[in-house]
C-alpha cells in the first residue's frame, strides 16, 4: 500500500511539474503579447503617451559641436598655388533643439503636422574658447561668387573683388562664420548657417501610428510635399523613414533604418553595427555605410546625386554631396568629417586631414523594443569649392579645383541618468521580470516533472523486482 501511495505521489508530482512547465510556456506568448500591446500603446504620437512627451519637446540636451579648419599657409596658396595646410580648431559647443515643436496639429488621416524651431545657445564650459576666437579660412563670398558667376562675367567679379579689397581667404570670428556677417563683396549677410536662430525646419507631417504602429513617426510630407525637388530624379527625391529621433517599435536589426535629414537634403539608411550597453539599457547601434556617399561607379543608386561632372571627376569622386540646389543656390558640398570614406584626391589637395571612423562616423543607438533613439552622433562637414582662373587675381596661381573643408559639426545627445533609470523602471525591468517568471516556471516545472518521472520509474522497477524475490 505504501509503495502504491509513493507511486501515486510521484505521478501527481510529475503532473504538477508538467502543469507548471505548461503555465510557463503559456506565459511566454501571453507575456510577449502584453509587452507588445503596452509598447504599441505608448509609442503612438498622441497626448498622454511616452512617445508624445519625448517627441513634442526633447527631454535631453542636444548639442552641436563645431570644429573649424584653420588655414596655416594662406600666402603660400595665393602666391605659389601651394596646397592648403589646415589644423582643426574646436570644439565650439551650442545647445540646440531646446525649443518644443510648434503649430502641432492632429489631422483626420492619422497624421500630425508641426514646425521645428531652430535656435543655438553658446556653451562656454564645453568649448575651447569664446565665440570671438578667430580662424583663418575660406572667404565664403569669393568662393561662392566664383562658383555662381558665369566665366564671361569674371572680369566684373574681378573688379568687385579688387574694389572691396577681398581675397580668397579671410580672418573671421567663430560667431561670424557660423551665424553670419555682412560681406563687403556681396553686400549681404553671409554665414555657414545663416539665418538660423528664429527660423524653422519644416513644415513636417508624420504618421501618428494609431492606425498602423509600423508607420509611427514616418514622414508623410515635408514642406507640404511628399517628395523633394532638389535632384530632378524620382529615386533621389524620395522622402523615406522618420527624422531619426525615433523609429517604429520592435526594430529588426537585419533590416536598415531609413531617415530623412534636411541638413543634407536627402534620405539615407543606417545599418546595424553592434549591440551596446547604454547605461544598463541594451541598444542597437546603427551607422551609415560607406556606400552612402560612394561614387556612382561603386553605388549606381548615387548617380542622380552627381550634378557637376567636372568637379566630381566625371562622377567618379566619392565622399561629397553637392547640396547647392537646396541651399537657395549657395554653393556647398557636404561630406563626413575629414572626408571620411571619401576619395584620396580630396585629402591630397588639402593637407592636415586625418579621418577616423571612431570620431567621424554618424551613428544612432536605438532601443529595439520601443524604437526610441537614446543616443546619437550626427557628423557633417561643410565644404566649399574654388579653382583656377585666368582673370581673377586671387585665383591665378591656383592649379586645380579644390574642395576646401571649412568646418565640421557633431550634433549629439545622450539620455541622462534620470531618464535612463525611468526608462529601465517603466519598461526594461518589467520585461525582464516577466521573462524571469516565464523562465522560472518553465524551468522549475520541467525539473519537477523530470525528477518525479525518474523517481516513479525507479520505485516501480524496485517494486517489480521484489515480487520475484
Amino acid at each position: 500500500m505504501g509503495c502504491c501511495n509513493r507511486r501515486c505521489g510521484l505521478i501527481a508530482g510529475a503532473v504538477i511539474g508538467a502543469a507548471v512547465a505548461i503555465l510557463g510556456g503559456i506565459l511566454i506568448p501571453l507575456g510577449n503579447s502584453v509587452i507588445e500591446g503596452t509598447v504599441k500603446k505608448e509609442a503612438v504620437i498622441e497626448p498622454g503617451t511616452t512617445a508624445y512627451e519625448n517627441w513634442v519637446a526633447t527631454g535631453v540636451k542636444v548639442y552641436r559641436q563645431f570644429w573649424f579648419f584653420d588655414l596655416k599657409n594662406p600666402q603660400e596658396v595665393l602666391q605659389y598655388g601651394a596646397r592648403p595646410v589646415v589644423l582643426e580648431k574646436g570644439p565650439y559647443t551650442y545647445t540646440t533643439r531646446y525649443l518644443p515643436k510648434e503649430n502641432v496639429t492632429f489631422n483626420n488621416n492619422h497624421t500630425v503636422s508641426f514646425l521645428l524651431p531652430l535656435g543655438a545657445i553658446f556653451e562656454p564650459s564645453l568649448s575651447v574658447g569664446s565665440e570671438e576666437d578667430k580662424v583663418t579660412t575660406l572667404n565664403l563670398a569669393v568662393a561662392g561668387a566664383y562658383t555662381l558667376v558665369p566665366k564671361p562675367l569674371h572680369p566684373v567679379l574681378e573688379m568687385r573683388i579688387k574694389a572691396t579689397n577681398s581675397s580668397l581667404f579671410q580672418h573671421r570670428t567663430v560667431k561670424e562664420m557660423l551665424w553670419g556677417y555682412t560681406d563687403p563683396l556681396l553686400k549681404d549677410v553671409v554665414g555657414l548657417f545663416s539665418p538660423y536662430n528664429g527660423t524653422f525646419d519644416g513644415y513636417y507631417t508624420v504618421y501618428d501610428g494609431k492606425e498602423d504602429i509600423s508607420k509611427v513617426g514616418t514622414i508623410d510630407r515635408w514642406r507640404g510635399e511628399r517628395s523633394l525637388s532638389f535632384w530632378s530624379d524620382k529615386y533621389c527625391d524620395m522622402i523615406n523613414g522618420t527624422d531619426a529621433s525615433f523609429f517604429p517599435p520592435f526594430v529588426n536589426k537585419k533590416k536598415p533604418l531609413y531617415f530623412f535629414s534636411s541638413d543634407i537634403c536627402r534620405s539615407v539608411s543606417a545599418s546595424y553595427e553592434e549591440t551596446v550597453n547604454l547605461k544598463g539599457i541594451e541598444v542597437y547601434r546603427y551607422s551609415l555605410l560607406p556606400s552612402t556617399l560612394a561614387s556612382p561607379v561603386v553605388n549606381p543608386d548615387n548617380q542622380c546625386y552627381c550634378r557637376d561632372k567636372k568637379i566630381t571627376k566625371n562622377c567618379t569622386l566619392a565622399g561629397v554631396l553637392d547640396i547647392s540646389t537646396c541651399q537657395n543656390g549657395r554653393p556647398s558640398y557636404i561630406s563626413l568629417p575629414h572626408f571620411l570614406h571619401g576619395s584620396p584626391w580630396l585629402r591630397e589637395n588639402v593637407l592636415g586631414l586625418n579621418p577616423d571612423e571612431q570620431y567621424h562616423k554618424t551613428y544612432l543607438d536605438v532601443e529595439p523594443n520601443t524604437g526610441f533613439t537614446l543616443n546619437f552622433a550626427k557628423r557633417i562637414q561643410v565644404n566649399m569649392m574654388y579653382g583656377p582662373s585666368n582673370v581673377i587675381t586671387v585665383l591665378k596661381k591656383i592649379k586645380d579645383y579644390t574642395i576646401f573643408p571649412v568646418a565640421w559639426l557633431n550634433e549629439t545627445a545622450m539620455l541622462d541618468d534620470e531618464t535612463a533609470d525611468m526608462f529601465k523602471q517603466e519598461l526594461i525591468s518589467r520585461i525582464r521580470m516577466l521573462e524571469v517568471v516565464q523562465q522560472s516556471l518553465l524551468g522549475v516545472g520541467l525539473a519537477i516533472f523530470a525528477v518525479c518521472l525518474i523517481s516513479y520509474c525507479v520505485v516501480r522497477r524496485s517494486s517489480h523486482q521484489s515480487k520475484f524475490v
